[in-house]
C-alpha cells in the first residue's frame, strides 16, 4: 500500500506518490486511455491528483472530470488558476469547476509564479488573491496553494507574505546545481507547516542520462527522502503507475551519503535536470 503524509497543517493525509495531471491525463484524444490511468492509480491507493486549465487546453480537467464524476470522494483534488486578477480568476475557477464536474476543489493555486510582477499583481488591489479568500469563503475552495518551478526565493516571498496551505515547487536530485529549492525555500515551508507538493521529479524525462540517474527507484527514492508531503508525477502508461506505487510502498529513506551520490550523478547534465528554470 502507498504510505501516506500529513499534508501540512490541512489536517488531511496524502499518498506519497501522487498523480499529475499532464502527459496522457492532458490528451483530449486519448480520454478512454487518461480515465483507465487514473482509476488505476485511485485503485492503488493514490488519493490526491493535480492539474491546471493549461494542461491539454482544458483536455487534463476534462478527462479528471470524467472520473470525478463517480469517485469524487477518494481523492484530494487539486487546480490552478493562471490569472493574477479578481476577475479573471472567478472566471477560470467556473471554467475548472464544469469540466472537473464537481461543486468544490480541495485545492486551489496560483498557477506557475515566475515575477516580481506576478506577486505584485496578485497581492494588489483587484489580485488573485481576493478571488481564493472569497472562494475560500463560499466554501468552493478549501485550501490555497502558490506553485513555481522557477524562483525558489520568489516563492519564499510568496509564503513570508500569505498564509497559503500548500506549495507546490521543483525538487530533484539536480535542484542542488542551481537556483536550489531545497534549501531555504523547503525549509520556510516546513517551519511553516505547509503542505509540500513535489514536482518536476524527473523533469520529464530530463534526469534520465547514460552515466547519472537512470531509474524510477533512484528518482523517486531521492525526492521521498525530503520533508514533502507528496510527490506528482505526470503518467503515460498504467504501468508507471504501478511501478510507481510499489516504488512508494517500498521506501526506505537515503542516507546522507547516497543523496549526496545521486547529486553528484546529476552535476554534468545539471541544465538537462534544472531544464524548467531556465527555459520555461
Amino acid at each position: 500500500m502507498i504510505p501516506v503524509r500529513k499534508l501540512g497543517r490541512t489536517g488531511l493525509s496524502v499518498s506519497l506518490f501522487s498523480l499529475g495531471g499532464e502527459s496522457t491525463i492532458e490528451k483530449a484524444d486519448r480520454a478512454d486511455e487518461a480515465e483507465r490511468i487514473i482509476n488505476r492509480a485511485f485503485d492503488l491507493g493514490v488519493n490526491y491528483i493535480d492539474t491546471a486549465p493549461y494542461y491539454g487546453r482544458g483536455g487534463s480537467e476534462s478527462n479528471i472530470g470524467r472520473v470525478m464524476e463517480y469517485r469524487r470522494n477518494d481523492v484530494f483534488l487539486a487546480t490552478k488558476t493562471p490569472d493574477r486578477t479578481y476577475d479573471g480568476t472567478m472566471q477560470y475557477v467556473e471554467e475548472s469547476l464544469k469540466r472537473l464536474r464537481t461543486s468544490y476543489l480541495d485545492l486551489y493555486q496560483l498557477h506557475d509564479m515566475q515575477t516580481p510582477d506576478d506577486l505584485n499583481k496578485v497581492f494588489g488591489k483587484n489580485g488573485a488573491i481576493k478571488a481564493l479568500e472569497k472562494l475560500k469563503d463560499q466554501k468552493v475552495i478549501r485550501f490555497t496553494g502558490i506553485t513555481g518551478h522557477k524562483d525558489p526565493d520568489l516563492l519564499l516571498q510568496g509564503i513570508k507574505t500569505y498564509p497559503f496551505d500548500c506549495i507546490l515547487m521543483f525538487l530533484n536530485a539536480g535542484d542542488v546545481h542551481y537556483l536550489p529549492f531545497q534549501e531555504k525555500l523547503l525549509k520556510e515551508a516546513v517551519k511553516l507547516e505547509m503542505g509540500i507538493i513535489a514536482m518536476k521529479t524527473t523533469a520529464v524525462g530530463r534526469i534520465f542520462q547514460p552515466g547519472g540517474i537512470t531509474s524510477m527507484k533512484q528518482a523517486l527514492g531521492y525526492v521521498f527522502s525530503f520533508p514533502v508531503s507528496t510527490a506528482i508525477v505526470g503518467i503515460t502508461t498504467e504501468a508507471e503507475v504501478e511501478e510507481n506505487a510499489r516504488l512508494a510502498a517500498e521506501l526506505k529513506p537515503l542516507k546522507a551519503e547516497e543523496i549526496k551520490h545521486l547529486e553528484s550523478l546529476t552535476e554534468p547534465y545539471a541544465e538537462q535536470a534544472n531544464y524548467f528554470k531556465h527555459h520555461w
